[in-house]
């Protein structure tokens, strides 16, 4: 059965191995530090330098902590299977177009109606709208071009690259055209931030959050068969087509959810993605899933406690991260075309 093939070792692994270099920490050794490491952001996020009404700042500061979690685990969990069902350890969904379609369907409104419009409008229509279309278009690129053939992959991954490249094309010719004032406040919008979530948006964002988490835990075995290749996942009985197409419309809404509720952050998935492969000894799902969540929540806790406490908010923490995430994005690149 497909739940109980074997994962395969990893290359690092082996080379680890016969190198005699000492072993990693064992899955349950990792997972457990970081569910500490997690905690232990949380609580100092929300007790660090507090003063003032603490009626006040407690809540400012459980929102903020609720929609990181959110953002750590959608993110992570959205590239881990990206990556997974597309073979390719650079690919993400941000890259295949989604923060552009989100940059876009920002500048589009402003243009239209005006950036004091648009900042009076219902939040949860304006969070629920920005979904559905980037659903939307991920749905309408699944079904038009994925067949369940390695071709037909390729083809929507480059199809997904073009149109991206065509909605920062459309949003920089709409900058290009609407009033100065106007642009200063799409600015805001084109990094993402943690201090502006609206906490009405927070329960809905979790419980979608939640289930596709759940539903992710549960392919968590075939996730592996996945991980072997397409021939080998349709000779054990996967029904290759139908859990891809499943896997990649998961991913869409995950990325949806998260880009609609603080902004885009490319290269986030990358980076804890990457990281939590360094640190997991067994390729398994069932350690990679809630390693890369963990992963996530303390890059992201962690940076803005650090950000706050350290650099007095010089800066915004997205910009960290892309800047992070971009460097091991062409570390990667350069390390495939050398070998």
């Amino acid at each position: 059965m497909a739940d109980r093939a074997a994962v395969p070792q990893a290359p690092e692994l082996t080379a680890r191995r016969r190198s005699g270099l000492p072993r990693a920490a064992s899955p349950a050794v990792v997972l457990a530090m970081l569910a500490i490491a997690t905690l232990a952001a949380v609580v100092l996020f929300m007790t660090l330098d507090l003063r003032g009404n603490l009626g006040y700042v407690l809540p400012r500061r459980a929102v903020k902590v609720a929609a990181m979690l959110l953002v750590a685990v959608a993110v992570g969990l959205s590239t881990l299977m990206f990556q997974t069902v597309t073979a390719n350890r650079i690919l993400t969904p941000s890259i295949m177009g989604f923060d552009s379609l989100y940059l876009f369907i920002q500048t589009a409104l402003v243009f239209a109606v005006g950036g004091s419009t648009l900042a009076t409008a219902p939040v949860v229509g304006k969070f629920a709208a920005e979904v559905l279309l980037m659903v939307l278009f991920s749905g309408l690129l699944y079904r038009w071009l994925f067949t369940g053939g390695a071709r037909s992959l390729h083809l929507m991954l480059l199809v997904g690259i073009v149109l991206g490249t065509l909605f920062r094309g459309g949003s920089s010719l709409l900058q290009r055209l609407m009033d100065p004032s106007e642009y200063i406040i799409l600015q805001d919008l084109f990094f993402a931030s943690f201090n502006q979530v609206d906490p009405a948006l927070l329960w809905a964002s979790a419980a979608v959050v939640g289930a596709i988490a759940a539903a992710a835990w549960r392919l968590r075995h075939t996730l592996d068969v996945l991980a072997l290749g397409r021939d080998t996942a349709v000779n054990l009985g996967v029904d290759h087509r139908r859990v891809v197409s499943w896997v990649l419309l998961m991913c869409s809404v995950l990325v949806a959810v998260s880009t609609a509720l603080v902004g885009p952050v490319t290269f986030f998935g990358l980076l804890v993605v990457s990281l939590g492969y360094q640190l997991c000894r067994e390729y398994s799902h069932r350690w990679l899933l809630p390693i890369v969540g963990l992963l996530g929540a303390v890059a992201l806790i962690g940076g803005q406690l650090v950000l706050e406490q350290v650099f007095g908010f010089d800066t915004a923490l997205s910009i960290i991260i892309e800047f992070a995430g971009g460097i091991l994005f062409l570390f990667l690149l350069l390390k495939g075309s050398l070998k």
